[in-house]
């Protein structure tokens, strides 16, 4: 993957490439620490089974920072690309239902760094005391999840600008068949439906409080948004499986 994404280093380093992607990976293991206390955690033990030619000293702060520049986010968007899937097994405790494999569709939003660049793209939440903005600028998630295991297999993201619900039609290529997708108040609707219905199995998703009772002539149907009167009404049903209403009475 290093290679593919032209980041193979054309002269020894102290942190080649492939040694700066265990090193990602380790801050998700040891997010409390620093990067110097991640590096040597990571590292602890090697010499005693002779992994290195030579002794190895870890770099400081400002050189890990400049290798995780030159690394970039290619090689991690690949890997997560790769090996991020559903690992579920039949006897998976809330993984499954009725033969479906349960997966969840939400967004969050994570800090990020406090510089001006981040700031600029990705924007600060309001405090809610008036003009005053949040420390930190953060940034927009939207995440497939499967249930059961919390095993994330698809994401993207986006500036605090951004509604989840823009975000996620970019993850639903991951659905695979024989897959229920659930999702929160919010994140529903006839495009969501549509989008979803031709690579997964049937979409469930929880009504907004203040939705209007439905119609007799129109219950287990969904309706798009604009055109109501001119484009008619579909059944929410894929698949072999049982039924699922999209948007069940209140």
């Amino acid at each position: 993957m290093i290679a593919e994404c032209g980041r193979r280093e054309q002269r020894s380093r102290l942190l080649p490439a492939r040694v700066v992607v265990y090193f990602v990976l380790a801050m998700c293991l040891f997010s409390g620490q620093g990067y110097e206390e991640v590096a040597r955690l990571l590292t602890q033990g090697l010499e005693r089974v002779r992994q290195w030619e030579k002794p190895w000293h870890v770099p400081t702060t400002g050189a890990i920072g400049r290798a995780r520049r030159r690394l970039g986010p290619e090689p991690l968007k690949a890997l997560f690309a790769r090996v991020c899937r559903p690992v579920a097994v039949q006897d998976t405790a809330g993984a499954w239902y009725r033969g479906w494999r349960l997966v969840a569709v939400d967004g969050t939003v994570f800090d990020v760094p406090d510089t001006e660049a981040n700031s600029t793209y990705f924007g600060r939440p309001g405090s809610g005391r008036g003009q005053q903005r949040s420390a930190y600028p953060q940034v927009r998630v939207a995440a497939l999840v499967e249930c059961g295991t919390h095993a994330v297999f698809a994401a993207a993201t986006g500036p605090l600008s951004v509604h989840e619900q823009q975000l996620i039609p970019g993850l639903l290529g991951r659905l695979e068949p024989g897959m229920l997708l659930t999702a929160d108040r919010g994140i529903t609707g006839f495009e969501l439906w549509r989008a979803a219905s031709g690579t997964s199995g049937p979409v469930v998703a929880r009504p907004q409080e203040h939705r209007a009772p439905v119609p007799r002539s129109l219950r287990g149907r969904l309706l798009p948004v604009r055109d109501r009167r001119g484009r008619r009404p579909q059944a929410p049903r894929s698949g072999p499986g049982p039924r699922h209403r999209v948007h069940p009475r209140p």
